[in-house]
């Protein structure tokens, strides 16, 4: 069975063909999908799917694209991840390729979320572009870590180099790849997909963006996280299965589901 680590099914051109997604889901053996918050007006919605449905979890967060939307607190992300459906904390980070001037809002937004981490014990999942330097930096400062007593979470739809997957892994991160990986541009991710051991690895779509091969140009859903998956086990010359079991083992255990 496969998971994919990374949805938006809240989003409109999913939601709206709900069933349909957990019947593409479930013929191609994808067990479970995690719906990811990228705004607090929006939650509610990403809540009531985790709620409606036991193989859907939910995250709580707000992406650092969003500067026009209401700013999170600590204490309310802390409070409205008390839900058990709520398995994480984002997604957050940095964003400097879509976001231009003086970012010092979108950082301390990233420490908020990775204080409400600490203290509510669920793991961050982590959106960096063209700031990973920034990225690695603020985890450090704010000791999100699991060497450094944090909690740690996962480095989503990875795009970075390797040092960078390298010093997250060291952090106690995940390394998450989506269909990007399957690009027949993307030469130097699939380098480093090659490198990242499998018990450090996730599988995503970032639904419903980024579809991967052979499924390019169609609106991207869960059930295709299954391409990411025979991608990514032929680049690492291993059987499939073995690649199901451990990214799905993975998934449990870095947000807490019983195996």
């Amino acid at each position: 069975m496969f998971v994919d680590s990374h949805c938006h099914i809240n989003f409109p051109e999913l939601a709206e063909r709900l069933p349909e997604i957990l019947a593409t889901m479930q013929a191609n053996q994808v067990s479970d999908a995690l719906c990811v918050s990228v705004t607090l007006p929006d939650f509610p919605q990403v809540l009531a799917l985790a709620e409606s449905y036991p193989n859907i979890y939910a995250s709580v967060g707000v992406h650092p694209d969003y500067d026009d939307t209401p700013e999170p607190s600590t204490e309310q992300l802390v409070e409205l991840a008390q839900n058990p459906r709520i398995v994480a904390i984002g997604e957050t980070g940095l964003d400097y390729f879509r976001m231009k001037g003086d970012l010092e809002w979108q950082r301390e937004r990233f420490r908020v979320h990775i204080r409400a981490s600490r203290a509510c014990a669920k793991p961050l999942i982590i959106h960096t572009r063209n700031a990973s330097e920034d990225t690695l930096r603020i985890l450090h400062e704010e000791k999100a870590g699991t060497d450094q007593g944090g909690v740690a979470g996962v480095m989503h739809c990875f795009t970075e180099s390797l040092d960078v997957a390298k010093a997250a892994i060291a952090m106690g991160f995940y390394i998450s790849f989506s269909g990007i990986v399957t690009f027949k541009n993307a030469k130097d991710l699939q380098a480093v997909a090659r490198a990242v051991p499998l018990e450090r690895m996730l599988i995503e779509t970032d639904s419903p963006y980024l579809a991967p091969v052979p499924m390019r140009g169609k609106t991207n859903e869960p059930g295709f996280v299954r391409h990411v998956a025979e991608y990514l086990a032929d680049l690492k010359e291993v059987p499939l299965a073995t690649l199901a079991a451990a990214t799905t083992s993975n998934f449990k255990t870095l947000f807490h589901i019983p195996h």
